[in-house]
């Protein structure tokens, strides 16, 4: 090799670090994002929670990716970054099947354990990783997690309502606008077609006010926000294929440690605008 294409792959290899490419090949997650204009509005909902009290918030212009970050796009960044998962050093995650239970072998790659498989769920979101993982993918690509406020806004808008669709609770069957489960708290079901995740963008008719998808449902989304009066641990929003319509709200928060993964738990990235 000549001195000057040794020299120009050094280079090359600088940029990449310095920039942290995307895989070569890959559809990298700042493709995917939206922006979010700024703007005041009520967070919260005075039926909610006591944690909801609702109060004026104001958010700078931003952006969030459109959809949670896939498995695809999970798998490309491992392989490119060599980043091993909080579940993988484990050895274990926490699986949902009517309550929560710890599950020797859940990872990524494996949601349910062992026995289960994300190999023919590129396009579903991923999930068993932790809020620590997620914050490592988002800045791989020069990107972040998006705060509590930032979320809430992008899922609801200006005008106050309940889920990013509107202030009806989602319906299962052909009409659906979201992944999610029974009717009554809280347990997985097919209604809507799927019984744990869904491909992303599968319920058109549940987009937020500013186009963005899953919103509410398919699986809880981290945030970079500790939760109010647990300083040790992580908001998290959205709701999840197992949750019912109250838990699907835009105002709902949950509350988890950040080293944890979880089979209904995933994310999306955020940015600061261009």
């Amino acid at each position: 090799m000549s001195f000057l294409l040794k020299h120009l792959r050094h280079i090359g290899v600088g940029l990449c670090l310095a920039l942290q490419c995307a895989p070569a090949g890959a559809a990298g997650p700042a493709d995917d994002l939206v922006t979010v204009p700024g703007g005041r509005f009520v967070m919260g909902d005075s039926e909610g929670e006591p944690n909801e009290a609702p109060k004026e918030v104001t958010v700078a212009p931003f952006r969030l990716m459109r959809h949670e970050v896939t498995n695809d796009q999970w798998r490309a960044f491992a392989a490119a970054s060599n980043h091993t998962s909080d579940p993988e050093r484990r050895d274990w995650g926490w699986v949902w099947d009517g309550r929560w239970q710890r599950v020797t072998g859940a990872d990524w790659q494996h949601p349910q354990g062992p026995e289960s498989s994300a190999e023919a769920a590129a396009d579903h979101p991923v999930v068993q990783v932790s809020a620590r993982d997620a914050a490592t993918f988002c800045a791989f690509y020069g990107l972040r997690l998006p705060s509590e406020a930032e979320w809430e806004f992008a899922a609801r808008g200006h005008d106050g309502r309940r889920y990013p669709w509107g202030d009806a609770a989602p319906v299962q069957g052909d009409e659906a606008q979201a992944n999610f489960g029974t009717i009554g708290c809280c347990a997985a079901d097919s209604g809507d077609g799927y019984r744990t995740t869904a491909p992303v963008g599968s319920f058109p008719a549940g987009r937020s006010p500013f186009g963005l998808d899953d919103m509410a449902g398919n699986v809880w989304e981290w945030t970079a926000s500790p939760f109010p009066g647990r300083p040790d641990q992580v908001a998290l929003r959205g709701g999840g294929w197992g949750n019912n319509p109250y838990c699907l709200r835009a105002a709902y928060r949950h509350n988890n440690p950040p080293d944890i993964g979880l089979d209904m738990v995933g994310f999306r990235c955020a940015a600061d605008p261009l």
